[in-house]
């Protein structure tokens, strides 16, 4: 097979020849390589990209509050071309409100490509599945990634019945799109498939009855049978002129209409049926025409539309009379077949060109046709291509010798279209569409042009010309008089007010320029309210009406008001700036649609007193919200009210005539009687409308009832949706009209096909008469059938980049949702859809299962040709004889759904946002229930995040954070909400931080709140894309504040507070009687139980929370059902004849419940009364030894434990009354205080009031044995409180002195607190895991954490509302409930409370810090007496290495084997860091600094007073004395010399003999100030002096290379020196906030300005980064504690690259020499560590993935922390220095290795020593 291809118009054809030649297969199995070429395109277009400016207008001056500039949220550059002329004209045009001025089918935004596929459908049929299977997608992508807008292919042929193809609506529907398409896509609109085959002529829809009556004369004179056209046609008179209709197939064949339910078979017999009649009828028309055409009867323009096919027409209206500007829009692909003629016997070749059959039977070519096709294809086509520069590629396939144009000759050419079409539609889109981000930068524009598209829409359905708009129109212009007050439109629902005010909107420029000259620019502004969210709202309608006035009155606005009551003012300012040059009207409809938020509805915000030339137009109902009573209250002047009532009868039916001519309609006077009748009944502007489509479809015959009309608005519209399921099929509409009224805002088209295809529902409805194949999607007909048949009911709108489809009012919306919302279950599987679909759950080719509950449908696949489409699971064999159900899985061909589309890979900031997703999931995902997909999919996902606060929504996201944990009740929700909140001010001013914020406060909560894992690693993710600075273990202090309701205004009223099972709900009862079920978070009382004026001395709740039980003061138990709050039953607590209490009157003393009995008490009583909860009757009393003081009863409700005086219990079996056992402590001077039950290991518990407590094995009831007696007296202090831990494995004790913790494993006590002398315990619970306490202290307002393992408190929170005098733990949710002396109740998380404790401090400030050569451990000084050892990837302390005295030095070996240190005692140690042992100490001189040379041999000590030092380390020997002083030394890295400075003096000093080597001396009075070695230069040194001189200096060479002068005083405030590895850069800082680069080759300094005062500042070892913390200035607002910025800047192109804020005092910092990872000390003795992720350097970001600290989010067995261990020094001496001696002896104890094992001998040898 050989193909060749011509490019007619110029075109260089060589790569598509190439693309042609391959074949179709290998596109199927690698779409992806194919496209490839498209991100080389991204990034090639990236990179030329030039900037543009996105400023609306210059603004010059004014007013009170000048206009608010925000920073500009995208960088410059983000447009691919400037904007044209003419976009600055239509931009003009919008702001002004001069919607004439838009062209009709163009608003700004709201674009979409729409390519119309023009094409023979059966010869064809292979390219256009190839290209709807592989080419629309990527295209669709294309688009969606680099310009944000939609790609929709119109191909009308495709998943229709073939039998449908000559169908005249579907003729006529695709004319209609096509010239939609021309008019408006945005880019390529047409596409022509030229092959063989030039098309069969079409059966004549509706003829004109004069021509119908002169082909059938014709017909008879010819001596054609002309008996089926009178039959298939019908006249009808409702025509203008008369026509003849084709009557519907419907109508005339017998089995149609039944053919979907019954077989195939009646099926085809119709197919074949109708096939013969339309051939007999094109035959009858075509012979008759010809014959009328020969005698001249016919012009050939008449004649035309009966003999040509639609390709011929199609081709002829798309490329025949446009301009070649346009042509450039359009490509044709021509496909020629050499040699074709000789195979039409070929069966299968009847597809690819036109046949007939001769009189012999013998198949032949069709000649006539033929010559048609050669006509358009080889003459019409290339006259338009010389002309212009119309796209068209001519190819020419030889056929198969055998079997003509087969599969595989198809196969190939259809590859090479694919692939050429994919670049073809690429280029024109580039060429032709405009990246427009205005509705991205600009969202005041954006809602304007929202606003002014509907206005477009609104007014071309204004079909009622009336009095009133002549009213309106008088009212506009203005008047040389005092002033005015706005005009009142109003009236009931459908009277038209929306219409009457989008015409008045849109006419409004043109009246005033008419009226008052054409040099008068008025500026109309419109608003609808209610249909954008923008204008819903009070602060932002008034907000986006000051700005467009601003913006046209050239009126600067500095900042934006934050009062309301200002915002108000500043209108009324701004609508002084209107002249009689530019005269200002305000349109707003539909008042009533404003929220009631800053009472809004009260219209206080209204301007009643106008200026001249203002005017204001609104709209209202006339008892909604009483918002006319208000106008009436405002607005005196009777003049300014108008009123849209109903309106004539004749009138409405004159202009429902004028309509019906409009379209070449009428209604016949048997007809108008029927019309007239409804008009009498109904005549609002909407009612008419509906009529009118109605009887716009009537024909003459017809028969016409008083029925065929309804007489109300609702009936009629219920009417028009009844018949658009008759036409499309019930369940099509069903679900399409659902899915777009329960859309939030509406659907495109495209989401609309996307969604109809993933709905099996649908599907099963549609795919029963059509075949499977991939892509499974419904065919584009049907939605172009329903967009028809509810043209002007379902309107289009624009939306940033989209049309979307909805509602024209509020009336059509309610009737759509009861007629297809109302079954509760297909809603919320619809939401679900919805919610998947903006998921993107099933896009990138993942493929949804299909199935249909159809039978007639399981045997019509089994039967389907599977030789023409490409199946992956085939229908089995019995499928139809099984349960009714196939399934298959197909690609539905929906797109992915980012947050954004990136249009720019090198440039994360420049994008598209996905506002549909943005819109819509949320919603979806909380109206079906998916709380998971809402919390992982969106809220935790940080693009999301991230976007949001880009495009200035974070009070949106923060909603959305807030309906999900509505939803879910998660707590992790709410904290992040609080975050985001405390952020919100540094977030919303740099975006880039959020990732780096979010890290610091969930890196220490993560453990304790899991949930916050998924974000956590979405930032690590995500972040660096806009942020490298990524924290790897925060230090940051969790700021927390609890939810606070006040209860009463003293505790002393509270008597009892219950948790419950929801987390938010307590339950409080207080001494007056009354029990009140509370939302803490929400404050509102829910539930309130008034018990008679009874005093309540307790209340309690059985686990379930079914029955809620209170004491009174009467000695009764009231039980209660808790969730209704009702009565159901009140006992009297008793006491037995046989016991009587002496002494008085006694109360309850106290009760417990089980699952279903409730037990109490009376005081000094041996008895217990058991009372049945369900009844509410008494059963039984236990009797016990002792007076009863508590009772317990066992988890199951089996048991009770009934504990007494004299420490003793007894046993009772809850369901028979028994007695089983009774027990004795040996502490018996006391009363059992409490009981613990140990259900898990079958154990009893008994602690007596002094904390003493015994324990009793419980595995026989009947005969406890005891096992454990702990005395715990001694301290004299009252037991407050006991709590057994969650696992049981813990026992805490609080006593008013001390708190105790036992272990229940061993029964020991294993942790005391002890309180200071005059503080006393309230109470204290355990964190959830039990590694912490959570404790209050008697007259403290704070709540204090204890880490058990350490006993240090590390966190202390301040309750506002008082002292506490409560501490109550709720176990179902750890939360903790704190009541303050004020009567305030604080409900407390304890997750996040011991989240505090999870960061590791050593008390005191970092002074300095050393990081282990492995980069794994951190050893710090802060001071003390101790070095910490810091665990690098979790940041916990791990070890703590004592000394006898301050330490002041300390060094590493380079594997970090080995430290030595050195203390104020005159001590040196050496120890082994991985065991902590102090292997040497070597006392007698005090050292002022420490060195190791690099490779680890040597030490050198500095002494100041004495001799300094230098010893091997590995053998303990002295090497040499230095006997000079040196000062900030520094070892070279060939470890040769000691270089240092004393006085006016560099030394080098060798480190072999201690003697100076090499020198530079200073001139008198100069001075060394600073000075660096060259890392990768070890001979050299740079140095400044006093006198601002800058010297490189040779060591070896003992000469200056060198010097650059520096500008006079530039060193006076030298605070840091960097030298770059290479020695070119020098990096000053002198404590301001500017980085001074200098270029020491050349002496150029280049200022860089810091984001504030720079504190410390560090290079990065390879000298590509800077990395430097500065202070804020004093200047900026406070920024929710920030104390500093953490800042890396890469030098290449001095870009801040990341950018962390600390909110602690930062004390010291450190770089790591590998990996660029940052350590910063801080003041309270906490370390963070952070890590740098360029984006630019893509191999860096695989750290965050492996790095442990991530590990041990990930890992829920590592949350519990290591033990920290310490070890002391030696106490004595291993030697002692003295002049002259040798520093250790013979036998050193240390060993050194350089991969950190211990080696097995002590190295004597320099070769054995590391290198």
């Amino acid at each position: 097979m050989h193909a060749t291809l011509t490019c007619i118009s110029g075109y260089s054809t060589s790569e598509t020849a190439t693309a042609i030649s391959r074949g179709l297969n290998k596109l199927a199995h690698t779409d992806d390589s194919l496209f490839a070429s498209e991100k080389d395109r991204k990034v090639q277009k990236a990179i030329g990209l030039r900037g543009r400016c996105f400023s609306v207008v210059d603004f010059l001056r004014l007013c009170k509050y000048p206009r608010w500039k925000a920073p500009p949220m995208w960088p410059s550059g983000v447009g691919s071309r400037q904007p044209n002329p003419r976009d600055s004209a239509l931009r003009r045009a919008a702001i002004s409100g001069n919607v004439l001025a838009l062209p009709p089918f163009h608003v700004p935004t709201g674009r979409a490509v729409r390519v119309f596929i023009c094409a023979n459908p059966d010869d064809t049929e292979a390219e256009r599945n190839a290209l709807k299977e592989h080419v629309y997608p990527k295209l669709r992508d294309f688009c969606r990634e680099n310009y944000g807008i939609e790609f929709q292919v119109v191909d009308l042929y495709w998943g229709v019945d073939p039998e449908e193809w000559d169908s005249p609506e579907l003729q006529r529907l695709r004319m209609k799109l096509l010239e939609d398409c021309l008019k408006t896509s945005a880019g390529p609109c047409f596409v022509g498939l030229v092959g063989e085959k030039y098309g069969s002529i079409r059966v004549p829809g509706e003829v004109e009855s004069a021509e119908f009556e002169m082909i059938l004369d014709a017909a008879v004179e010819a001596g054609l049978d002309t008996r089926i056209l009178e039959e298939w046609y019908c006249r009808d008179e409702n025509a203008v002129p008369p026509t003849y209709y084709l009557k519907p197939k419907a109508q005339m064949l017998k089995n149609y209409q039944n053919s979907m339910e019954s077989s195939s078979a009646a099926k085809s017999k119709n197919d074949k049926a109708w096939r013969g009649i339309s051939e007999e009828i094109k035959k009858i028309f075509r012979t008759s025409v010809l014959q009328l055409q020969e005698k001249g009867t016919m012009k050939s323009a008449q004649a035309k539309k009966f003999l040509c096919s639609p390709l011929e027409d199609e081709l002829d209206f798309a490329l025949g009379k446009q301009t070649p500007a346009f042509l450039k829009k359009c490509v044709c692909y021509i496909r020629k077949i050499a040699n074709f003629d000789r195979h039409a016997k070929v069966p299968e070749m009847a597809r690819y060109m036109d046949i007939i059959t001769d009189i012999d039977g013998r198949v032949m070519r069709n000649q006539e046709a033929y010559e048609r096709l050669l006509k358009v294809r080889d003459e019409f086509i290339p006259t338009i291509v010389a002309a212009s520069n119309l796209r068209v590629y001519s190819s020419i396939t030889h056929c198969d010798m055998k079997l003509g144009y087969s599969q595989e000759v198809e196969s190939h050419y259809v590859e090479g279209l694919c692939k050429q079409f994919y670049e073809d539609m690429v280029d024109i889109i580039q060429a032709t569409v405009q990246q427009n981000f205005d509705a991205e930068t600009d969202p005041m524009y954006d809602e304007l042009l929202q606003h002014l598209s509907l206005c477009k829409t609104f007014s071309s359905i204004y079909e009622y010309k009336s009095e009133t708009l002549d009213l309106v129109q008088e009212y506009l212009y203005p008047v040389k008089g005092s002033r005015m007050s706005p005009l009142v439109v109003f009236g009931g629902p459908c009277a038209g007010k929306t219409l009457l005010l989008a015409e008045v909107a849109k006419q409004a420029y043109s009246w005033l320029q008419k009226e008052m000259g054409p040099e008068t620019d008025p500026v109309v502004i419109v608003r609808f309210i209610g249909t954008t969210d923008f204008s819903t709202d009070l602060r932002n309608l008034l907000q986006s009406i000051c700005e467009q006035i601003a913006i046209n009155y050239r009126c600067l606005i500095h900042f934006l008001p934050q009062k309301i009551q200002e915002m108000r003012e500043l209108l009324v300012n701004l609508l002084g700036e209107s002249s009689f040059n530019r005269p200002l009207v305000i349109v707003l409809d539909a008042l009533e649609q404003l929220s009631d938020a800053e009472e809004a509805r009260k219209l206080w915000w209204l301007p009643v007193n106008l200026p001249r030339t203002v005017r204001i137009v609104v709209s209202t109902l006339p008892n909604k919200h009483g918002i006319l009573q208000r106008l009436r209250g405002l607005i005196h002047d009777e003049f300014r009210y108008v009123e849209l009532t109903q309106r004539d009868r004749k009138a409405c039916s004159q202009t429902l005539k004028q309509q019906l001519l409009g379209v070449k309609r009428k209604v016949t006077s048997g007809q108008q009687i029927y019309v007239n009748e409804a008009l009498a009944k109904c005549t609002l502007p909407m009612f008419v409308n509906l009529i009118y489509r109605e009887v716009v479809h009537w024909r003459s015959h017809k028969d016409v009832d008083d029925t065929s009309l309804s007489s109300t608005v609702h009936d009629s519209i219920e009417r028009l949706f009844f018949s658009v399921q008759d036409k499309l099929g019930s369940r099509f509409v069903h679900r399409a009209l659902g899915y777009v009224t329960m859309s939030r805002s509406g659907l495109t088209e495209m989401e609309l096909e996307d969604i109809l295809s993933l709905d099996n529902s649908v599907l099963g409805d549609i795919m029963i008469s059509s075949n499977l194949k991939n892509p499974l999607r419904i065919p584009y007909d049907l939605i172009a059938r329903l967009r028809e048949e509810l043209d002007g009911y379902l309107i289009e709108r624009q939306v940033r980049n989209v049309t979307l489809m909805v509602w024209a009012n509020r009336h059509l919306q309610l009737i759509a949702q009861k007629l297809y919302l109302s079954n509760e279950e297909d809603v919320h599987q619809m939401h679900s859809l919805l919610a998947e679909y903006f998921l993107g759950a099933w896009a990138g080719g993942r493929k949804k299962i299909f199935h249909c509950d159809n039978n007639h449908f399981a045997h019509f696949s089994h039967h389907k040709n599977t030789s023409q489409h490409h199946h992956h699971h085939h229908p089995s064999q019995h499928g139809h004889d099984k349960s009714g159900t196939d399934k298959y899985s197909y690609d539905r061909q929906t797109p992915e759904q980012p947050w954004v589309f990136q249009c720019n890979l090198l440039e994360p900031d420049i994008f598209f946002v996905n506002h549909r997703k943005m819109t819509e999931l949320v919603y979806h995902l909380s109206r079906s229930g998916r709380t998971d997909d809402l919390m992982y999919g969106v809220i935790m996902n940080f693009s999301w995040l991230y976007t949001m606060i880009k495009i200035g929504h974070f009070d949106k996201a923060l909603a959305d954070i807030d309906l999900a944990y509505s939803s879910s009740q998660e707590k992790e929700l709410k904290f992040l909400a609080t975050t985001l909140r405390s952020i919100k001010v540094k977030v919303t001013r740099n975006p880039a931080s959020l990732s780096a914020e979010l890290q610091q406060r969930l890196l220490p909560v993560v453990t304790s709140l899991p949930k916050l894992r998924h974000l956590l690693l979405e930032c690590d993710k995500d972040g660096p894309k806009y942020c490298s600075i990524v924290p790897l273990h925060s230090s940051m202090d969790v700021t927390y504040s609890p939810e606070r309701l006040p209860l009463c205004t003293s505790y002393m009223q509270i008597v009892e507070i219950l948790p419950t099972l929801a987390q938010n709900i307590v339950i409080v009862a207080l001494e007056d009687g009354s029990v009140s079920t509370w939302d803490v978070e929400s404050r509102q009382l829910l539930r309130q139980i008034d018990t008679a004026r009874s005093v309540v001395l307790g209340i309690r709740l059985t686990t379930d929370e079914k029955y809620l039980v209170v004491a009174t003061t009467k000695n009764t138990l009231l039980i209660y059902d808790n969730h209704k709050s009702c009565l159901l039953s009140e006992v009297e607590v008793k006491c037995s004849k046989h016991n009587p209490i002496t002494g008085g009157v006694a109360f309850i003393n106290g009760f417990t419940l089980s699952s279903q009995h409730a037990l109490a008490w009376l005081e000094a009583s041996k008895e217990v009364n058991v009372i049945d909860l369900v009844y509410g009757w008494p059963l039984y009393q236990f009797h016990c030894w002792y007076e009863v003081t508590c009772v317990q009863c066992s988890p199951d409700g089996m048991y009770a434990f009934c504990g007494q005086y004299l420490n003793t219990t007894s046993i009772f079996h809850l369901g028979s009354g028994d007695k089983l056992a009774t027990m004795t402590s040996e502490f018996s001077g006391g009363f059992v205080k409490s009981i613990l039950v140990l259900d898990t290991i079958n154990q009893m518990v008994m602690i007596d009031n002094e904390g003493s407590l015994s324990v009793w094995s419980t595995k026989e009831v009947t005969n406890p044995r005891l096992m454990e007696d702990y005395d715990c007296r001694g301290d004299d202090s009252e037991v407050v409180g006991i709590e057994l831990s969650e696992d049981q494995r813990s026992i805490l004790i609080c006593k008013a002195r001390s708190i105790e913790v036992l272990d229940t494993k061993v029964w020991k006590m294993v942790e005391k607190f002890k309180a200071k002398r005059t503080e006393r315990f309230v109470a204290a619970v355990l964190s959830k895991n039990g590694q912490s306490i959570v404790a209050s202290m008697e007259n403290t307002s704070s709540i204090f954490v204890w880490r058990r393992d350490s006993g240090q408190c590390m966190a202390s929170l301040i309750e506002i509302s008082g002292a506490i005098v409560k501490l109550i733990k709720s176990v179902h949710h750890n939360m903790l409930l704190s009541v303050a002396s004020s009567g305030v109740l604080s409900v407390w998380d304890i997750d996040i409370i011991t989240a505090m404790s999870n960061i590791d401090k050593t008390g005191k400030r970092i002074q300095s810090l050393q990081l282990s050569g492995r980069e794994d451990f951190v050893f710090t000084m802060d001071g003390s007496e101790s070095i910490h050892k810091w665990n690098f990837s979790t940041g916990f302390i791990e070890m703590v290495f004592k000394h006898e005295g301050l330490v002041e030095n300390c060094v590493l070996t380079t594997s970090g084997d080995l430290m030595v240190t050195s203390d104020d005692k005159c001590s040196q140690y050496i120890w082994q860091t991985a065991t902590g042992d102090n292997i040497f100490r070597i006392n007698g001189q005090k050292i002022t600094q420490l060195l190791i040379t690099h490779n680890d041999q040597f030490v050198v000590s500095l002494c100041e007073q004495n001799a300094s030092r230098v010893w091997r380390l590995g053998t303990g020997h002295k090497v040499c004395n230095i006997l000079v002083t040196l000062q900030h030394a520094l070892i070279t890295t060939a470890n040769t010399f000691l270089v240092g400075t004393t006085k006016n003096k560099l030394l080098a000093v060798s480190l072999w003999s201690g003697s100076v080597s090499k020198k530079f001396i200073c001139d008198d009075g100069i001075t060394i100030v600073n000075f660096k070695l060259i890392p990768d230069c070890p001979d050299y040194v740079v140095f400044i002096t006093s006198t601002e001189t800058v010297f490189i200096w040779s060591v070896a060479d003992e000469s200056v290379c060198r010097r650059v002068q520096m500008p006079a005083n530039f060193l006076k405030n030298l605070e840091d020196f960097q030298i770059s590895p290479n020695g070119k850069l020098g990096i000053v800082s002198k404590g301001d906030d500017n980085i001074n680069v200098l270029d020491l080759h050349s002496g150029k300094l280049r200022l860089v300005h810091a984001a504030g005062i720079i504190w410390r500042q560090k290079l990065s070892r390879d000298g590509r980064y800077l990395v430097y913390i500065c202070f804020r200035n004093c200047e900026e607002d406070d920024d929710a504690g920030v104390v500093s910025s953490l800042i890396v800047m890469r030098l290449a192109d001095g870009k801040s690259i990341g950018t962390c804020s600390l909110y602690k005092t930062p004390t010291f910092l450190c770089l790591s020499q590998r990996a660029l990872n940052i350590i910063v000390g801080f003041e309270d003795g906490s370390i963070g560590t952070y890590t740098v992720v360029d984006r630019v350097d893509a191999a860096l970001k695989i750290k965050i993935a492996t790095s442990n600290s991530r590990q041990i989010v990930n890992n829920a067995a590592q949350k519990v922390r290591p033990k920290c261990s310490t070890h002391a020094f030696k106490t004595i001496a291993d030697c002692i220095w003295r002049e002259s001696t040798e520093v250790f002896s013979r036998d050193s104890p240390i060993n050194l290795s350089d991969s950190g094992e211990a080696e097995t001998t002590t190295p004597t040898k320099k070769s054995e020593l590391l290198q």
